[in-house]
């Protein structure tokens, strides 16, 4: 363990200069890390609400959220053919390319996170869409990743992630929507298992995807420590040929940040 937190964070005896990403953060990420500072409170929409209580039918696929986790998990023809359904699954306040499904409301979003059976729906649409990309969620309570098992096979998932970009831009709408409703620690599992995928086993990593990941996903995360930590670990492997972020690593970082609530090593006292 100690030589896996070495290789995390670095020598003991001195400190790292954390390495810089050379991108600047787009205009609808800091909005969102802003926490949408010109955005309005329209009481009178509410079909987000209405879909993550299985009372309101999405649009134009005419399906219950339920409905919807049921009969579309494993159809990745569908999943990937069909984009107004992406709005409905993962509301954020800002407008997508569904013009039948409106911008999440503040109100919405207090209402939702105070439902246990919402918050419920919400993982189960994370996890179909992990499903859709070769990957399930091993633990909720450390947002770890890995790839999906038999009889699913990851590969072919991976190869349409890799060529299918439209899914980029899913992934940022994803990312946000968990940080707003309160599962933010997901977001780390999810990053960090595609760095380790890209740094040790050579997968998911066209250069289309790395600007995606390294530009938008990496910043959909409004807790500055952790952000900077993680950009800090893509900046590394990204700069540096001879570092490889490996699944052991992973494994290292996301039992350290369950155990003391951050990727920083007290004990190595450095960081990125």
């Amino acid at each position: 363990m100690k030589q896996v937190q070495r290789l995390l964070f670095g020598s003991p005896f001195r400190r790292l200069t954390r390495p810089t990403m050379t991108t600047s953060i787009p205009r609808d990420v800091q909005e969102f890390l802003d926490s949408y500072p010109h955005g309005s409170n329209d009481t009178r929409q509410a079909d987000n609400l209405g879909f993550y209580t299985n009372a309101l039918r999405s649009r134009p696929d005419e399906l219950l959220i339920e409905e919807m986790h049921e009969q579309w998990h494993g159809d990745y023809n569908k999943l990937e053919r069909k984009h107004g359904f992406i709005q409905w699954l993962f509301p954020i306040r800002e407008h997508g390319m569904n013009f039948e499904s409106q911008p999440l409301q503040p109100h919405e979003l207090t209402a939702i996170k105070a439902d246990p059976r919402a918050l419920e729906r919400l993982l189960a649409s994370y996890k179909l869409m992990l499903d859709f990309y070769g990957m399930r969620l091993v633990s909720e309570q450390t947002g770890a990743v890995d790839r999906s098992m038999p009889p699913r096979n990851f590969q072919p998932r991976y190869e349409n992630l890799v060529r299918s970009s439209h899914n980029y831009l899913r992934i940022s709408r994803i990312l946000k929507c968990l940080s707003e409703f309160g599962f933010e620690h997901l977001n780390a599992g999810f990053l960090l298992h595609v760095l380790s995928e890209q740094s040790e086993a050579h997968e998911l990593n066209n250069p289309g995807l790395r600007n995606s990941m390294d530009r938008w996903w990496a910043n959909c995360i409004r807790n500055q420590e952790e952000r900077e930590w993680i950009g800090g670990i893509i900046a590394k492997v990204r700069q540096n040929d001879g570092y490889v972020f490996t699944r052991e690593m992973y494994a290292a970082a996301l039992d350290q940040r369950q155990r003391t609530g951050s990727f920083r090593s007290e004990d190595m006292k450095v960081e990125l």
